[in-house]
Parts: C-alpha cells; sequence; structure tokens
C-alpha cells in the first residue's frame, strides 16, 4: 500500500513539484527571517560580548540598553571597587565621535575607552597589529569592517591615520569586533585618549567592568553591587538580554519581521493545503477503488499522511539547503557579516512545516473517510 501511495504521490510531477515548491518557499522564508531577526537582535549586544575579560558591567540605575549611556562619577569606580567579592574593576568609556580620513571620508564611530593600566575590555582576536601597541601616543585601534567603510578599495595596512573630532590619530591594529546594531566602525582607545577625542566633561565614565573573585557568581557580586552603590550591575548575560528586550519593546524590527514570518505560514499553509486537497479529489477514484476491495480507513489515513509527509521531508530538506546556500553567500557581505543560519530556527521551521502538513493532510483525510466505495462504480 505505501508502493501504490507513493506512485500516486508522484503520477502527476506538475502537482507533485508543485508542492514540494510550496514546502520549500514556506521553509526558506521562515528559516531566512527567523534567523535574520535573531542575528539582528543578538548584534544589540555584540559590544558586550565582545568583553570576555569581565562578568559583570555596572551602569546607572536609569540605563536600560548600551546604547544609552549616562555618565558615572569617577568615585562611582572607587566604589565598586570596595565591594567585598569585587576582584577588579575598570572603567570603560563609550562616545560616538565622527572620524574623517585625510581623503575627506567620514562616518560616525563606536569609540570605546579601555582602562590604560589593563587594557581590559578589547575583543580578543586581532587581525593586524597589537593591542599592546594602543599605549602608543594618539593610537587606535579599529575593526576591518570599520577600516573598509573609510577606506574603500585600498588595502589593509596600519599606519593610516584618522581625524577624530579635531585630534589625529594612528590607526596601530585591526581587530575583529562583532557586527554592531548599526553599521558603525568600532574604534578602541586607551581610556585616557579617547575622553580628550570628544572633550572634556564633568563626568565621563559610562560604564564599569567587574570580575569578581573566585568562589563567587557574577550574580552575587551584582546584587552586593546593587545594594552597596545604588547603581544598576548586570551580569554579560543579563546585559545583552536587556538590549535585546529594549529593541523588541521599542522599535518596529518584531512587528516588521512577524508580518513576514505571519505570511511565509499562512502562504505555505494555503498553497500546500490546497494543493494536496486538489490532489487528494483527484485520486478519490483510486481510494474508493482501494476501500472496494477492502482496504480500512486507517490504511488509507496511513496512506495520506505518508504522501503529505514525504511532501513535507523533501520541501522541508530543499528549503534549508536553500536558506544554508543563501547565509553561506551573504555571511562575508559587510550588511549581512555575521548572520548566520541557527540550529534554533531549522527546529522551529520544522515544527511550523510540521504544522502545515497536518493541516493539509487534515483537508484530504476527511474527504477520504467519508467517501463511499461504490463511487468508482458510478457513471
Amino acid at each position: 500500500m505505501n508502493f501504490i501511495a507513493l506512485k500516486m504521490l508522484t503520477g502527476d510531477r506538475a502537482k507533485y513539484l508543485g508542492l514540494i515548491f510550496a514546502v520549500a518557499f514556506c521553509t526558506f522564508l521562515l528559516e531566512n527571517q527567523t534567523s535574520i531577526f535573531a542575528g539582528i537582535l543578538n548584534r544589540t549586544g555584540s559590544q558586550i560580548l565582545d568583553v570576555t575579560d569581565a562578568d559583570v558591567w555596572v551602569m546607572d540605575a536609569k540605563t536600560e540598553y548600551f546604547e544609552q549611556t549616562k555618565a558615572l562619577k569617577d568615585t562611582d569606580l572607587t566604589r565598586v571597587r570596595g565591594v567585598d567579592g569585587v576582584e577588579w574593576a575598570v572603567n570603560l568609556f563609550k562616545a560616538t565621535p565622527v572620524a574623517r580620513t585625510r581623503a575627506g571620508k567620514f562616518a560616525s564611530c563606536i569609540l570605546l575607552g579601555l582602562d590604560d593600566a589593563t587594557l581590559a575590555g578589547a575583543p580578543r582576536k586581532m587581525l593586524l597589529g597589537s593591542w599592546e601597541r594602543l599605549r602608543e601616543p594618539d593610537s587606535v585601534v579599529i575593526d576591518k569592517v570599520g577600516y573598509i567603510l573609510l577606506f574603500p578599495d585600498e588595502p589593509l595596512e596600519l599606519g593610516r591615520e584618522l581625524e577624530m573630532n579635531d585630534h589625529r590619530v594612528t590607526i596601530v591594529g585591526m581587530s575583529d569586533a562583532s557586527a554592531p546594531f548599526l553599521s558603525f566602525p568600532v574604534v578602541h582607545a586607551r581610556y585616557s585618549e579617547a575622553v580628550t577625542f570628544v572633550g572634556r566633561e564633568r563626568t565621563q565614565l559610562a560604564y564599569v567592568l567587574v570580575r569578581p573573585q573566585p568562589g563567587i557568581s557574577a550574580e552575587q557580586i551584582s546584587q552586593r553591587i546593587d545594594a552597596q552603590t545604588g547603581l544598576r550591575a548586570r551580569t554579560t548575560d543579563e546585559f545583552r538580554w536587556d538590549c535585546i528586550r529594549y529593541y523588541l519593546k521599542n522599535t518596529g524590527i518584531p512587528v516588521n519581521f512577524g508580518i513576514t514570518i505571519t505570511i511565509a505560514l499562512i502562504v505555505g499553509t494555503v498553497v500546500a493545503g490546497q494543493t494536496f486537497y486538489l490532489f487528494t479529489i483527484e485520486n478519490l477514484k483510486q481510494f474508493g477503488a482501494l476501500k472496494a476491495i477492502g482496504v480500512t480507513n486507517w490504511r488509507l489515513i496511513g496512506m495520506v499522511l505518508l504522501q503529505a509527509f514525504t511532501v513535507g521531508v523533501m520541501g522541508f530538506s530543499l528549503g534549508t539547503g536553500m536558506a544554508a546556500a543563501f547565509f553561506e553567500m551573504t555571511l562575508r557581505l559587510i550588511a549581512t557579516r555575521g548572520l548566520i543560519l541557527m540550529w534554533q530556527n531549522v527546529v522551529l521551521t520544522d515544527g511550523c512545516i510540521l504544522l502545515v502538513v497536518v493541516i493539509a493532510s487534515l483537508l484530504s483525510i476527511r474527504r477520504v473517510v467519508v467517501l463511499e466505495a461504490a463511487t468508482v462504480f458510478r457513471g
């Protein structure tokens, strides 16, 4: 019976391929859009994840996400260091000055000022140069993509100069910083120099990076800092999720992607369901003949489900392959770098496609079950 079911399925090649491509298109859209959505949200905390030295971020009590900073007092750093269980705490400066090349090309950049003594808070992976060269006067490290944006079609090399708010600086290193939410160059400098690039203000300390002593968890030290200083302390993971929740709540990103994902589900369900239903209607005589020779309803239901799941598996595999090929082709482009096909999205899409297949099957199964065997002998 299974062989007969598959022969019925593949008998009309046009409808058979149409079913597969309907499911494949639905799969591709779901995996593509959900992976891009997750990747963009992950970018909101990319500079947080780049800091591997510290486990806790300390900020003003009203700060909600990374881009929103209210400067702390310099004495707040000392207060955090005085909390029991803190192994070390260092300052981190953040600003968005404009960087300009000699050729006149300019761009707003994310400037991060690292602790002068330890350089803690820098991404570990360097492509050219070294972090130690930041100790040279008027020096910065820029990420590779930022370099390409400022020096398009030019070779990667150190020693080039940038003007940053009337300060001339030299590029002494090139990092592999994670892609930020906005396509700004990511520039690192020493704290003492970074503050001069944007002009002196009364308070300029954006964050305090903290590592707890061995045996004390990041959550424990966060609670102690909250209680003793009145500042807001968040673990790296908590702060990253704060950023994601902020963008989900205050931007149109989830609505835009949600509409596309919903349309993909509706189109996949309607097209696949209707095509499979019409396929079943056209084969009612064959199902009636099988009923007439004694095949039970349960066996016929099994045949319909086999046909539906065969189409589902082939369409899902084809769609996943298309999505994987898309991300492989766009992985190294500047705008889409770091966006990948996540296994969680593949699993989620698998569940959605299973739902589509079940709905399409139910529409067809009902006609088969209520079919009278005598139908095949009429007319």
